[in-house]
């Protein structure tokens, strides 16, 4: 027996922390996102019109939807990217193995899930009051959330943004695993959107949308979430016990 025996949640908890530090890009580029989803969102996510005897009106929507797509684009890229090489040998600056290496990766794409869904709504309420301010409003109609539906709707985009970053983690392990997958995964991707337009009835993405989207109960959506993100990250820790420690 050794006299300091090492314990494997010691040496998760510092390569989590050492990678919140080392990886503070990540969260660098996550501000540089919603900037750029705030400016692509300042003409409104929905718009229309009206009118009333003499009067003529239009009226836009300003929502969190654009900002929340872009963080989940960012999710999904920030995950490929921090499964690359570059980023697996600075694990090697600890002692460590494969399972621990992948659970503080895990760890860290939640609090950047976590920090991504926060901030999704709080720039919300930033670009509403931008586009007050300079544009050419009379009226602006904020709708009154209730504490419960603040919660629950940041807890929504939180889980939205994980579950891109945990099928992000499996595409990057894939193509870690092999090269090739570098071209077969966009090829499925594009090739489903082609054939479900060739047949003028897309199911394959629009079924995969209502199943997480149509959901009305909040705790089977957390259920659904959870499930899939668990699959996604069992797949991906399957895999990557395959892989050589360095490559």
């Amino acid at each position: 027996m050794y006299l300091a025996e090492v314990k494997a949640w010691d040496i998760v908890k510092k390569q989590y922390r050492y990678k919140l530090k080392s990886y503070f890009g990540v969260f660098t580029s996550l501000i540089v996102i919603q900037l750029l989803a705030i400016l692509f969102s300042f003409n409104g996510t929905g718009s229309g019109s009206g009118s009333s005897n003499s009067l003529q009106y239009d009226f836009y929507y300003y929502t969190s939807d654009i900002i929340l797509i872009f963080m989940m684009i960012w999710a999904f890229i920030t995950a490929i990217i921090i499964t690359t090489r570059a980023y697996r040998y600075d694990d090697f600056s600890l002692v460590t193995n494969r399972t621990i290496s992948q659970v503080s990766n895990i760890l860290f794409l939640l609090t950047a899930s976590i920090f991504a869904g926060i901030t999704v709504y709080l720039s919300t309420h930033l670009f509403q009051i931008l586009a007050f301010y300079f544009k050419d409003n009379y009226s602006i109609i904020v709708d009154s959330l209730t504490v419960t539906e603040f919660v629950m709707g940041m807890i929504t985009s939180i889980l939205y943004i994980f579950l891109f970053a945990c099928a992000g983690y499996l595409v990057g392990i894939l193509i870690q695993l092999h090269k090739g997958f570098l071209l077969i995964i966009p090829t499925v991707l594009f090739g489903g959107l082609i054939l479900d337009g060739i047949g003028g009835d897309p199911r394959f993405f629009v079924n995969i949308t209502m199943f997480f989207g149509e959901e009305t109960s909040f705790i089977l959506f957390f259920c659904k979430i959870a499930l899939v993100s668990s699959m996604l990250l069992l797949a991906s820790l399957g895999i990557s016990n395959r892989m050589e420690v360095r490559k």
